[in-house]
């Protein structure tokens, strides 16, 4: 039982490589692209239609076969995610279960010159 997954297991975590190993391509190659909606487009079309023809393939209308495949390939997100962002230069947004905090806010407006503060309304009675 166990050998018959097996192979449907590794094909699954080579679908997986393919399908996201080619969507970090994509994202680095299609952000300098001079027409990046046609890069993100195409690949998108050939990375979906190449992983739903081996899910077809190999699931073989079996569906321990499917459920192997589809772990595979969720392995392979698993792994990849968290390739990518050890590779990253900026740190993840979530980390240890918890919001890192971001000091993205801008500073209060204020008027030019004056030094007030416009973040709160003053209402005249």
């Amino acid at each position: 039982m166990i050998e018959n997954l097996t192979l449907p297991l590794l094909a699954g975590v080579a679908l997986g490589s393919f399908f996201f190993g080619g969507l970090w391509w994509t994202v680095r190659k299609g952000s300098t692209a001079a027409n990046p909606a046609l890069w993100f487009m195409g690949s998108f079309l050939l990375r979906t239609g190449v992983t739903l023809a081996g899910f077809y393939v190999v699931g073989a209308s079996d569906w321990r076969r499917l459920l192997a495949v589809l772990a595979g390939f969720v392995l392979m997100r698993v792994f990849l995610t968290r390739f990518a962002a050890s590779k990253s230069p900026h740190p993840p947004f979530f980390k240890g279960g918890q919001r890192r905090r971001t000091n993205s806010c801008p500073p209060p407006l204020q008027k030019e010159g004056l030094g007030e503060d416009l973040t709160e309304v003053n209402h005249a009675p």
